[in-house]
């Protein structure tokens, strides 16, 4: 069987032999032929499939990892307190966090008599209880895995809207001689607002499953609550408006854009080289490109004025793939090749910063769905998004079209 290390390193080969044959068919003007080039997309599309292989097999074994820890605990005399290894003292768990919370979660979700009363640590206000903590850590690690933005970012808690101190310009030192005045500087502030917009999400489950004890529904709501807030999140966190949803990367452009490409649909070596270097270099050390799939496919022939590859394949596992030395990360939502669009984001995305507003919640429904045999359940998140630093990430725009 196959390992992402084994095939990392067969789809490194194929990409060094995919750069050879294509160093070889061109001809004195630079091109090559029409069966090269058929050639070479085969090539280049091998190469594109094994990268997709490798993130599925390396998201199958994080996965096994988390499903094979240690569920249970040993029994011991002290009820309130368990000594580790290190001599610390780990308090029992209490409010949303303890087993007597979850147990009667589990038992609302199925809409069965509780067992304690334990869920008076919760919070219905909304008509929901907010979901056990450790079900909302893992929605959040379940984010992470179907949002790149969010991996990326900064991430804060907020209990109401934050205002954010950003600093317009900066104190400015002048040499003064002896006994001559001292010229002022005269630093100036701004404020980013970051706010809550409502996500939410209803998923229908029959009664039947309900009723059956071996149908894992809290890793089920889980699982799909996570996809489902992750694919909306990430889609708002790239081109967002910031009506109603949070502001994406690519459409927070105000005084972010780096450079302008010289044609609407393709993108230059010199481009990309003049977008890293638009970045002030304090930046550039935890910097990243963030671009579409297929813009990938369209600079992966590249070279830099050495004649190497402006991409590089990364071998080793869980490293991204890298193009001018920096890592390189994709999402689908991000805008593609046409006249006037941002279509790469390159910088510290610590620059973007997400808000998480209190908890997540589910809420159960009855009496909507009962007609079918189904049970309704929504689940309600509040979370902005917005760059708060506009020279730390900066956009490349495509020209616009004649």
């Amino acid at each position: 069987m196959n390992t992402s290390l084994d095939l990392r390193e067969k789809r490194t080969k194929i990409w060094d032999n995919a750069k050879d044959f294509l160093d070889s068919k061109r001809g004195k003007d630079g091109l090559i032929s029409e069966e090269d080039s058929k050639t070479y997309e085969k090539m280049e599309q091998e190469v594109l499939n094994l990268g997709k292989e490798i993130d599925r097999l390396e998201k199958q074994t994080a996965i096994d990892l988390e499903l094979s820890k240690v569920t249970s605990k040993p029994i011991l005399n002290s009820p309130k307190f368990l000594e580790i290894s290190k001599g610390e003292i780990n308090r029992e768990k209490i409010g949303r966090a303890s087993d007597e919370y979850k147990a009667d979660f589990g038992r609302l979700l199925r809409c069965k008599p509780l067992i304690h009363n334990a869920m008076s640590e919760g919070v219905d206000t909304d008509g929901g209880f907010l979901v056990p903590t450790e079900m909302e850590k893992q929605i959040v690690t379940d984010l992470a895995e179907y949002n790149v933005i969010r991996s990326l970012a900064k991430t804060i808690n907020t209990s109401s809207e934050r205002k954010i101190p950003v600093a317009a310009t900066h104190s400015t030192a002048t040499w003064t001689a002896e006994n001559a005045a001292i010229t002022e500087s005269d630093p100036t502030f701004s404020q980013i607002m970051i706010d809550a917009f409502k996500l939410t999400d209803l998923v229908k489950v029959s009664i039947e499953l309900l009723q059956d004890s071996a149908f894992d529904l809290e890793t089920y709501l889980s699982n799909e609550f996570a996809r489902a807030f992750g694919v909306a999140e990430e889609e708002s966190f790239c081109v967002g408006t910031g009506t109603g949803q949070p502001t994406g990367i690519f459409t927070d452009n105000g005084g972010s854009i780096g450079v302008t490409a010289n044609s609407p649909t393709a993108i230059t070596v010199d481009n990309l080289i003049d977008l890293v270097y638009s970045l002030k270099s304090p930046y550039r050390g935890n910097s990243c490109f963030i671009m579409k799939d297929i813009t990938v496919s369209a600079i992966r022939k590249l070279k830099d004025g050495n004649g190497a590859y402006l991409w590089q394949p990364s071998s080793q596992a869980g490293q991204p793939d890298r193009l001018l030395g920096y890592p390189l990360y994709t999402s689908p939502y991000v805008p593609a090749l046409a006249a006037n669009a941002y279509t790469v984001a390159f910088g510290d995305m610590t620059n973007f910063w997400i808000a998480d507003r209190m908890g997540r919640t589910i809420a159960r429904l009855n009496e909507l769905y009962a007609g079918n045999g189904q049970v309704g359940f929504i689940a309600t998140e509040r979370v902005d998004g917005k760059v708060v630093m506009n020279e730390g990430i900066k956009l490349l725009k495509m020209a616009a079209g004649s």
